[in-house]
């Protein structure tokens, strides 16, 4: 069946990963991650380490080790996350990235232009703390 819409799995990884770090009074490993977010724990540490190195996470190894914030939840956007993982949404006016239109008019009306903004808007208004009960 086809989606118009799909979230990739790393993304999905990342969005929902940092929200149960974020949840948590001590660190949270990538075994207890990839559990909740039904996902592979190699998965999840490539997602996870990405964000250590962007600066959203810091993480300890060992025993009693795990992943943090090193940012304030209300400070950290869905967008950022998203982008981090993604790269950045580019708006298009084009769903087929075409210079030019043997049309004389979109066929599409620009429905995927606004969806996309649509979408970057909504995942810069989420921060991770409203998600935090």
């Amino acid at each position: 069946m086809s989606k118009v819409f799909s979230l990739s799995e790393a993304a999905s990884i990342a969005l929902h990963g940092i929200i149960l770090i974020a949840r948590e009074k001590e660190g949270l490993n990538v075994i207890k991650i990839a559990e909740r977010t039904s996902t592979s724990k190699h998965h999840v540490a490539k997602v996870m380490q990405r964000l250590v190195k962007a600066g959203y996470l810091t993480s300890q190894r060992g025993p009693s080790g795990g992943f943090s914030l090193k940012k304030k939840a209300e400070d950290i956007s869905f967008l950022e996350l998203y982008e981090v993982i993604e790269g950045v949404i580019e708006i298009s006016t084009c769903p087929m990235d075409k210079p030019i239109c043997p049309f004389d008019k979109c066929i599409f009306k620009n429905v995927t232009s606004k969806l996309t903004l649509e979408f970057k808007n909504y995942l810069q208004e989420q921060t991770v703390d409203q998600y935090i009960q």
